[in-house]
């Protein structure tokens, strides 16, 4: 009961944050999606399919979500530990992967938003064709998805505090070059002998791969992999990402208390 009371704790102030400084919401919903936008034209200027354009929206969508993990999940303690807050979350008596899992479901609540402003234009500003004949399906892939990146997101919250100040370069790093080798607005396929190191290292590649396959079809998906199999792999994913999310924050607890330094800011 304490740890569901803690986990909903750190949930709450991420759920209702944004409604607390209606700027954000401006700027987690409008902006981003100009970026979106412009892969869009592109398509269009070249005359490309039209299912291109359901790349983007796709890639646009799942874009929300991996910064989220970055920025929401990966770099949260080491802010806290700049704010002076970590000693309540090492203090409180509760397990910390309950307040990881609190941080991660209030990412995913309030990236939503900026998710399904995405969606929303792609849907019903570009009219993208979408086939929802498998969409539970689809659906079930998204979850997985989510649940794999955000278990992932638990494990560089425990790295990301012990790099100390490279985190920032470290975060920012792993931006562009998951969006190229995760195909985010085009088929990873075109990614040649490259496409399997993509999709075995972040989970965002083997959901998108499927998510395409059911809501495109698979003439033009161009797929990997069959969709059982990329299921089995986000399964797969999502446990061993849970598993190595507290293993590591066990070893970052062992090692800030052997050294004492886990607590210093600036360090």
């Amino acid at each position: 009961v304490t740890n569901l009371r803690a986990a909903w704790a750190r949930a709450y102030v991420r759920i209702f944050a944004a409604s607390r400084e209606p700027s954000w919401i401006l700027s987690e919903t409008l902006l981003p999606v100009i970026g979106m936008c412009a892969y869009v034209f592109v398509y269009r200027a070249l005359g490309a399919p039209r299912a291109y354009e359901a790349f983007v929206v796709l890639g646009g969508v799942m874009m929300a979500y991996w910064l989220g993990v970055l920025w929401s999940m990966g770099t949260q303690f080491y802010w806290e530990k700049q704010d002076g807050n970590l000693e309540f979350y090492l203090m409180a008596p509760c397990s910390r992967m309950a307040i990881l899992t609190g941080m991660a479901v209030g990412g995913i609540v309030m990236t939503s938003l900026r998710a399904l402003s995405a969606l929303a234009l792609g849907l019903f500003v570009f009219r993208v064709p979408f086939d929802l004949t498998h969409g539970w399906t689809a659906l079930l892939v998204f979850v997985l998805t989510l649940g794999s990146l955000y278990a992932l997101g638990m494990c560089l919250a425990s790295l990301f505090l012990m790099y100390g100040r490279e985190v920032w370069h470290l975060a920012h790093a792993l931006e562009e070059p998951v969006y190229l080798a995760n195909g985010l607005y085009f088929p990873i396929r075109a990614l040649g002998p490259w496409m399997a190191a993509a999709i075995g290292t972040v989970p965002l590649a083997t959901g998108l791969d499927a998510m395409r396959q059911l809501l495109l079809g698979g003439a033009l998906a161009r797929p990997i992999l069959p969709v059982w199999a990329e299921l089995w792999i986000l399964v797969g994913s999502l446990f061993f990402y849970l598993a190595l999310a507290v293993v590591m924050l066990r070893w970052t607890e062992a090692r800030g208390k052997r050294l004492g330094t886990l607590l210093l800011r600036h360090q």
